[in-house]
């Protein structure tokens, strides 16, 4: 029996995307919501991320800004089976944010949740304010309230978003996305497509109707 552990090994990460061949039609029949605009500093194929979707964004002075959402989510796992999860702009995992290296990024973060939360930009080289890390190198967000992380792009690669607030409850329910970030010289090697899917682990027991957080403490 294969583990989690194993198939993280065998996988290199938790957040994955995965350029595959020649593909005739979409998962979903269309193309992302946002493509590349005129201030992008190259094009890019938006990739398809599976039971998910591309957050799009506005350009402001050459800043591509993007709003998340925290707040609760009505998820359903399977027919009949649904959970009072976390997530952001109405879906659990959250949506894919798409950009290029060397892209100036706005992130507005507001909080609908009824307590404090933050967001990580999991593996990004960023500036220490703009890390994320509640009561260490930047305030909470408040419920109700709205934070703007803006920085410098400085990397390519499939990483993720996520809370460091209280992080053990709230990625347990659901609180996490993907972040693309394509090279600014275009691929190296041309792809028909690129798919990303998230990978996490869910515990909701019998009977209830949220996420039970302890299955963080799980480390198989």
């Amino acid at each position: 029996m294969t583990s989690r552990r194993d198939f993280l090994g065998y996988t290199g990460a938790g957040a994955v995307a995965t350029a595959l061949g020649t593909v005739t039609s979409g998962v979903n029949g269309e193309e992302a919501p946002r493509a590349p605009t005129a201030g992008s500093s190259s094009s890019y194929r938006p990739v398809r991320t599976l039971n998910g979707w591309t957050l799009p964004y506005t350009m402001k002075n050459g800043v591509k800004e993007f709003h998340l959402v925290a707040e609760e989510v009505d998820h359903e796992f399977a027919p009949g089976s649904r959970a009072k999860c976390w997530g952001y702009n109405g879906s659990t995992p959250g949506p894919t944010i798409e950009a290029i290296e060397g892209d100036r990024v706005r992130i507005l973060v507001t909080n609908n949740l009824q307590e404090h939360t933050t967001i990580h930009w999991h593996g990004l080289i960023l500036p220490s304010g703009m890390d994320g890390v509640g009561g260490l190198n930047q305030p909470h967000i408040q419920p109700g309230e709205t934070f703007a992380y803006e920085f410098t792009l400085k990397q390519h690669g499939s990483h993720m978003y996520h809370p460091h607030a209280d992080e053990m409850v709230q990625m347990a329910v659901g609180m996490m996305g993907m972040f693309i970030i394509h090279p600014k010289g275009g691929e190296s090697v041309p792809v028909d497509r690129d798919y990303c899917f998230l990978l996490h682990n869910w515990a909701l027991h019998p009977g209830t109707y949220r996420p039970d957080p302890a299955i963080m403490q799980d480390f198989d």
